[in-house]
C-alpha cells in the first residue's frame, strides 16, 4: 500500500479539512470511511471521488452524540476489519465572550470538540493496541496555546484534545502505535467564509497537502504555517492584560470549525 494504510476514518468529512483529508488519502489507495452528519455532502465526496478511483465509504453520523458515536465507531472498527488511520477532525466554534457567556454555545463546542473526539479515538483504541498497529491523528488548532478573549471554550476545546493526545502518545511510546496532533492556522473554508480578512489565511488544498503528509511521517505534533505557531507560541507566554489590550487594538481573531 503506498501510504502504508488499508483503512481510514475521518470525522467532520462533509467540508473543510476533513472533506480534503478524506479525499486526499481515498485516492491514494486507502479506503476511508467518511463521518458527518450531512449524508448528501458525504454522498457526493464518495461520488467525485470515484471518479478518480478512490472509495469512500459515508458513515452518517453526529458525533455531538459522543454515546452514539462511540458504539458506532466500536461496530465499524470490527466490521471493517480494522482500522488503521482514525483522524478525530470534527469540530465546531463560535464566541464565547465572558461578558454576554451563553451556557449553550459552551455546551455545543464541549460535546462536539472535546466529547465527540475523545469518544471517537477511545472507540478504536482499544482494538489498536491489541494489534499493536494503528494511528490516531487529532486536529485541534494554534488556539490551543492559550485562552483567547471571546474565544475562551474554543481555545478551552482544543487545549483538551492536544493534551489529551499528548498523555496517549505518552502512554503508547514503545509500541507499534501513532499518535499526532495537528495545529493548523486559518485556513479558508465555508466556515470562514463570513468571517472577513484572516491573517496568514491558507488555501484548504495547501493545508490538507500539509496535514496528510505530515501524518504519512507520523510525527507527533504538526503546527502550520509556521509564522503563525510562532505567534501563537508568543501569545501563549503573553500576560492577560497586555493580550486583551492588543486585541482591543484590533489583533482580533476568528476560529474555524468543521461538520460533527
Amino acid at each position: 500500500m503506498w501510504s502504508g494504510y488499508r483503512t481510514a476514518l475521518v470525522t467532520g468529512a462533509s467540508s473543510g479539512l476533513g472533506r480534503g483529508l478524506a479525499a486526499w488519502f481515498a485516492v491514494r489507495g486507502v479506503r476511508v470511511y467518511a463521518v458527518a452528519r450531512r449524508l448528501e455532502h458525504l454522498q457526493t465526496l464518495r461520488d467525485e471521488v470515484a471518479t478518480r478511483g478512490g472509495v469512500v465509504e459515508p458513515v452518517p453520523l453526529d458525533v455531538s452524540d459522543a454515546r452514539a458515536t462511540h458504539e458506532r465507531l466500536q461496530a465499524l472498527e470490527r466490521d471493517s476489519g480494522g482500522l488503521d488511520l482514525v483522524i478525530a477532525n470534527a469540530g465546531v466554534s463560535e464566541p464565547t465572550p465572558a461578558r454576554k457567556l451563553s451556557w449553550p454555545a459552551v455546551e455545543r463546542i464541549l460535546q462536539v470538540n472535546v466529547l465527540g473526539a475523545a469518544a471517537t479515538l477511545s472507540a478504536v483504541l482499544p482494538s489498536m493496541v491489541q494489534r499493536n498497529r494503528g494511528h490516531l491523528v487529532g486536529v485541534s488548532s494554534l488556539a490551543a496555546f492559550r485562552g483567547m478573549p471571546s474565544w475562551a471554550t474554543y481555545s478551552a476545546s482544543k487545549a483538551f484534545l492536544s493534551t489529551f493526545l499528548q498523555g496517549l502518545r505518552t502512554d503508547l511510546v514503545g509500541t507499534g502505535l501513532a499518535v499526532t496532533t495537528i495545529h493548523p492556522g486559518y485556513v479558508r473554508t465555508e466556515m470562514t467564509a463570513d468571517y472577513g480578512n484572516l491573517p496568514m489565511v491558507m488555501d484548504p488544498q495547501d493545508a490538507c497537502e500539509r496535514m496528510a503528509q505530515a501524518i504519512l511521517r507520523r510525527e507527533p505534533e504538526f503546527s502550520f504555517p509556521l509564522p503563525a505557531a510562532l505567534m501563537g507560541r508568543y501569545l501563549a507566554m503573553m500576560p492577560d492584560a497586555m493580550l486583551g489590550w492588543a486585541m482591543n487594538a484590533g489583533w482580533g481573531t476568528r476560529e474555524p470549525g468543521d461538520d460533527p
